[in-house]
């Protein structure tokens, strides 16, 4: 099986070379706490015995300087594709994402529509924020796949952009944040589940996700992410470690992951861990 990690970070210990500038200006406790630098997220790949990863750029200690992100990924290009962030509010939003693919290397790009917690700002209006246009226009023409940190109820804004760019490649970081409220047979799901008649949504199944899951009342994990391949198609699912964000090793995430995927056959499961990512971004890379 190949295994491809679609969710991890690294920061730099050289806060010279790359100054700490976080979204919100309120720097990520994990990228002070816990972090790991490129060669640790290697050596933590190696020993979960990971091909490949997404490292998704950490917008919470550096903001929309990708630099660190892009440096990495010219010493491993054989590991790594990147998903960097930039600003997609700025009026130089479309120039700012065409450097960072086409002259420093990533593939994708990442927008949070919504936090985890109230110290990242939430960019203007929303997706569907008119001076969002030229940007979505721009990744949908050049096949960027974007990761989108938002939450369930943020799924009419990304309706109105899918309307629009139906072709569009979104991988939902910690699975759009599902509502499972309610218990079985968690009809909260639907909102969500709005987006899966669109080919190209798909979901990250991560510890925050499952965190969240296992917190809701009444919620059973395993069910709801049977409900959820059951709507969505297990094509459109896979895994993120979010390493080191995540406490624990990279195998140990690896592994508490792998264990909730046990109702997928085989060859659904081998989708989910590698398949489906490898699928995405190999196609994004051939551009």
């Amino acid at each position: 099986m190949r295994y491809f990690d679609t969710h991890t970070h690294a920061v730099s210990t050289d806060t010279t070379k790359y100054p700490i500038s976080p979204l919100g200006g309120t720097r990520s406790e994990w990228s002070q706490d816990h972090a790991v630098d490129i060669d640790g997220l290697i050596r933590a790949l190696d020993d979960a015995e990971v091909e490949s990863a997404a490292l998704v750029h950490a917008s919470t200690a550096y903001g929309f300087d990708n630099s660190y992100a892009a440096d990495a990924l010219a010493r491993f290009p054989d590991r790594l594709v990147g998903v960097c962030a930039v600003d997609f509010l700025s009026d130089t939003a479309v120039t700012d994402l065409q450097y960072w693919i086409e002259e420093r290397g990533f593939t994708g790009v990442r927008i949070r529509a919504a936090d985890g917690t109230t110290k990242v700002p939430t960019p203007g209006g929303g997706l569907s924020d008119e001076r969002m246009a030229p940007i979505w226009a721009y990744v949908a023409e050049h096949h960027v796949p974007v990761c989108i940190q938002m939450h369930s109820k943020n799924t009419g804004q990304l309706l109105k952009v899918l309307d629009v760019h139906p072709g569009l490649t979104i991988l939902l970081d910690h699975a759009g944040r599902p509502n499972a409220a309610g218990g079985p047979p968690y009809p909260l799901l639907d909102e969500l589940g709005r987006l899966a008649r669109y080919d190209g949504v798909h979901l990250k199944i991560t510890p925050p996700a499952l965190r969240r899951l296992k917190a809701e009342p009444g919620a059973d994990v395993t069910q709801v992410l049977r409900r959820l391949a059951q709507i969505f198609g297990t094509d459109k699912l896979m895994w993120g470690s979010n390493f080191p964000a995540s406490s624990g090793s990279l195998r140990e995430l690896r592994d508490a992951i792998e264990a909730t995927l046990t109702f997928l056959d085989d060859e659904q499961r081998a989708d989910v861990l590698g398949g489906n990512a490898t699928r995405i971004y190999d196609l994004a890379n051939a551009r």
